[in-house]
């Protein structure tokens, strides 16, 4: 069975979660490149948290957080996107630039949510500029 960061086994809605926000995020990765955006890096890491995807659209670098769910019985996926959320995006986008100096004209973070219904192909809503 697969184990966490932290060594605590993963059940199978674990890794059924996983697979799901990883198709997720090639969803939308696929969505901001069908945009016009190029994509810079993906599931970049430091010791603060994650950035699912950086983007670049024309001069503005893009903080993308992607969520993905099968359904609505828990609200819209932008929903899980609280105030403390993008905070830490806010920092991890000045993390990612101290590190990648491409000195872009302004930081945007965008949410890319990711319908996945059993019944039907996935929808993709991207909120742009919502912190």
């Amino acid at each position: 069975m697969a184990t966490t960061g932290t060594g605590r086994r993963k059940g199978t809605g674990g890794v059924v979660r996983a697979a799901l926000g990883a198709f997720g995020e090639e969803v939308a990765a696929q969505h901001l490149v069908t945009q016009g955006m190029a994509i810079l890096d993906r599931n970049w890491r430091c010791d603060i948290g994650e950035i699912d995807l950086v983007a670049r659209d024309r001069d503005v670098l893009v903080v993308c957080e992607v969520k993905t769910r099968r359904g609505l019985g828990f609200g819209t996926p932008a929903d899980a996107v609280t105030w403390d959320k993008l905070s830490r995006l806010r920092r991890l986008a000045a993390r990612w630039l101290a590190e990648h100096p491409v000195g872009p004209a302004e930081v945007r973070i965008d949410v890319v949510e990711v319908l996945v219904p059993r019944d039907d192909g996935p929808r993709v809503e991207h909120l742009v500029g919502v912190g």
